[in-house]
């Protein structure tokens, strides 16, 4: 009974110690073998190869840094750190720098980053917090010292020809990645630029100096626009008075040609037949003088009454023979 109990333990030991010797690695993971707190190379199956002399001998590799995925080996009292391959996206906190000047501005980044030399990565940094921590130090001072020499303007400006934002980003991101490589094993893939802001503190003053500034812009602006205006309306004036001007002589000269032809036209009326004309300018004055309101008062030899007082004796009229 003592020696089943003494196999079943065995074999249990055996199976345990088998499954704490298998490390498999997945492809999106790198994993560093280490031995009571320190790195020590793991083994990887490379192929099955048999040893003429030693035919029951399997055939293994040793490797320094398991970098691939698939089935590796370690001793049972080792353990295994895995760390992530894959591209991580880290976005910190705005970084608020003091431009040339003593101009606040606020920088807002992302970084995308991956581990390069996972040995280096784990000496120094541990895990992703730590990783994170590291960088944010780095983007801090390599920020600081390219724009602290440089004027506001030209980091916010959109102009190709004097803007050095673009320029100003790529050294970061340079310093930047060789800084990462060397001190903690991370590759920098790529620093960017979301946002560039004033700080809160500082907002309300930037505001007023925009204000300001734009206000002298836009009162030079309404001053050329009311000088232009006036010089507008001073030539519309001009040309209405010379149009005006033109369009009175041509009035008064139809109005004369007019005059002439109704004075050309009465005297030919009166001349063919003069009592029926004067008969005619009579009634035209009634019509325009005489209504239901008008009260006339005339002498009884008025010529405006003769019509009114009794109708005309015809002309060549025969005289009653006495």
């Amino acid at each position: 009974m003592r020696i089943r109990l003494f196999f079943f333990l065995l074999i249990a030991i055996v199976a345990v110690s088998g499954y704490r010797c298998l490390l498999p690695v997945d492809e999106t993971e790198m994993v560093i073998v280490t031995e009571f707190g320190r790195p020590v190379p793991a083994y990887r199956l490379a192929s099955l190869k048999f040893s003429r002399e030693k035919p029951w001998i399997l055939g293994v590799w040793e490797v320094g840094q398991p970098r691939q995925s698939g089935l590796h080996f370690k001793l049972p009292w080792q353990s295994a750190i895995h760390i992530d391959r894959r591209l991580q996206i880290y976005d910190p906190q705005p970084f608020k720098l003091l431009a040339a000047g003593e101009k606040s501005i606020e920088l807002e980044l992302f970084v995308c980053w991956r581990v390069d030399d996972p040995r280096r990565f784990l000496e120094t940094v541990g895990d992703r917090p730590g990783a994170e921590t590291r960088l944010r130090d780095i983007l801090w001072s390599r920020l600081a010292a390219a724009v602290e020499g440089r004027p506001l303007e030209a980091i916010v400006s959109t102009d190709a020809a004097t803007g050095e934002l673009e320029e100003m980003q790529k050294t970061v991101a340079r310093a930047c990645a060789e800084s990462a490589r060397e001190s903690y094993g991370i590759e920098l893939v790529d620093v960017r630029l979301k946002r560039i802001g004033v700080p809160a503190e500082a907002r309300e003053g930037v505001l007023e100096r925009m204000r300001a500034e734009w206000g002298g812009v836009a009162r030079q602006y309404r001053a050329d626009g009311e000088k232009e205006a006036r010089m507008i309306r001073a030539e519309a004036d001009k040309e209405k008075a010379v149009k005006l001007a033109k369009a009175e002589a041509e009035a008064e000269r139809i109005r004369g040609k007019a005059e002439a032809e109704a004075a050309r036209i009465y005297a030919e009326a009166h001349r063919v037949d003069p009592e029926f004309y004067q008969l005619m300018r009579t009634l035209e004055a009634y019509r325009r003088f005489l209504d239901e309101k008008t009260t006339v008062l005339l002498s009884a030899d008025s010529e405006l009454l003769k019509f009114l007082s009794g109708p005309p004796a015809a002309a060549g009229e025969a005289k009653t023979p006495e």
